[in-house]
């Protein structure tokens, strides 16, 4: 089974400032799950708590009861919720089994506390996603 590299979290935009070391902390204060099929990862409109990784697997992605995409392997979703209690966005099922890499916000806040200068890092990849949502803003 596949473990999660720093290679893939560096490339999650929130994370992709971060040192090697730093990774290395994300990972280690994160957990690898297994997911059996048909298991609702998260649901739209409820607040999000944690932020996922998919080392394997493939999920559907929903909005408004209507499948919009299918996510796999070093996709991810969630790293907002690291961020605020805001709601989800979506709905994520699992369509297969899957294996995940999930950090918790409690966790993310530990580091962001402990780690130096680790919240500075993570301003860029958050400034990053900011202007990708609002690109696809206006794409519609």
């Amino acid at each position: 089974m596949a473990s999660a590299s720093t290679e893939q979290l560096a490339a999650v935009p929130l994370f992709s400032a971060l040192t090697k070391p730093d990774l290395q902390q994300v990972l280690r204060a994160a957990d690898e799950i297994d997911v059996e099929s048909g298991r609702e990862l998260v649901t739209e409109g409820r607040v999000g708590h944690e932020f996922f990784l998919i080392l394997e697997g493939q999920a559907e992605v929903r909005r408004g009861g209507e499948r919009v995409t299918t996510l796999g392997p070093d996709d991810y979703f969630g790293e907002l919720a690291l961020l605020d209690h805001g709601p989800r966005s979506a709905t994520v099922i699992a369509e297969t089994e899957m294996k995940l890499l999930v950090l918790g916000q409690r966790e993310f806040g530990g580091l962001v506390e402990t780690v130096p200068g680790l919240a500075a890092k993570l301003l860029p990849g958050l400034a990053r996603r900011l202007r990708e949502v609002d690109a696809s803003a206006f794409r519609y």
